[in-house]
């Protein structure tokens, strides 16, 4: 708690450098969570050489310590704090009061809910909603849904009742979920993932049939020279939900490995994405 509270009053450029100082130490030690990145690394791009893996790796390491040095402004900081780092761009009227999911991908850099819930006063956007997974520590989970909520957004236990959550969809509220993890065989479906078949919830498909919303990407990554980041909400996805909750996962994951492959150092490859194996094939961990 000191730690994130003397970094929240540092100058936002040396934050960064202070992150990336504990991302490269990070890279170098042989943690059980280097060697999940390599993998994942391996396994989605096969066409790269050992030296490419590890130059890759690297940097993904630098923009994790980055990710997590920036998380002091993110928890800690004011919603001019958290709108000077982000820019967002919306391709539709987040204020319309549509029932809308944006699906929010898990990249290194700043949570997409908290962004948008502190600009929704400003904006007129109404309050946004999501799923959280329980941290193991109690002190820390009580304190991050906190510092999430801080700004009016609502955070739902994804594995308590998903009532609230319909009820926040239909009544326009901003829904923001990210269902790239592999968050165990429950309502998953093995879906490929660069090429992989890869465990992935159908939550977003079978919540927008039931609540009749409209669905769109939500990605947010850095600016090319790294400065601050960006936050780009596209138009609603054509024919999204369709009657096949299986396709239409699939169809996410499909959108989820082109926004990677734009830059794939900042997506979060410490995540065992490859955890659960069909037929009780063994895990590449």
């Amino acid at each position: 708690m000191a730690i994130l509270f003397l970094l929240s009053l540092l100058p936002y450029r040396l934050v960064v450098w202070i992150g990336y100082a504990l991302g490269s130490a990070a890279a170098i030690i042989p943690l059980k969570r280097s060697r999940v990145v390599k993998t994942n690394l391996k396994l989605c791009f096969p066409e790269l050489s050992a030296k490419a893996v590890d130059t890759l790796a690297l940097d993904h390491w630098r923009l994790l310590g980055r990710s997590i040095a920036e998380r002091s402004r993110i928890w800690l900081g004011s919603a001019k704090d958290v709108s000077d780092m982000v820019s967002v761009q919306s391709a539709v009227d987040l204020g319309d009061g549509k029932p809308r999911i944006l699906v929010n991908m898990h990249f290194t850099g700043i949570e997409g809910s908290i962004v948008i819930s502190a600009l929704a006063k400003e904006r007129g956007w109404p309050r946004t909603s999501g799923f959280f997974q329980r941290m193991k520590n109690p002190f820390f989970n009580d304190r991050i849904i906190r510092w999430r909520n801080r700004f009016g957004g609502n955070s739902i236990d994804r594995q308590g009742n998903l009532l609230p959550l319909i009820r926040e969809i239909r009544k326009g509220s901003l829904i923001i979920i990210a269902p790239d993890l592999d968050l165990g065989l429950k309502d998953s479906v093995f879906v490929p993932f660069f090429g992989i078949p890869t465990n992935t919830i159908t939550a977003v498909s079978r919540l927008a049939k039931i609540a009749n919303a409209e669905v769109c990407m939500m990605v947010t990554t850095l600016l090319p020279d790294r400065s601050h980041y960006q936050c780009v909400i596209s138009q609603a996805i054509v024919n999204f939900p369709s009657d096949d909750p299986v396709a239409d996962t699939a169809r996410l994951n499909a959108l989820f490995e082109e926004e990677i492959r734009k830059c794939p150092a900042e997506y979060y490859w410490v995540h065992k994405r490859f955890k659960n194996r069909p037929n009780g094939q063994p895990s590449p961990y």
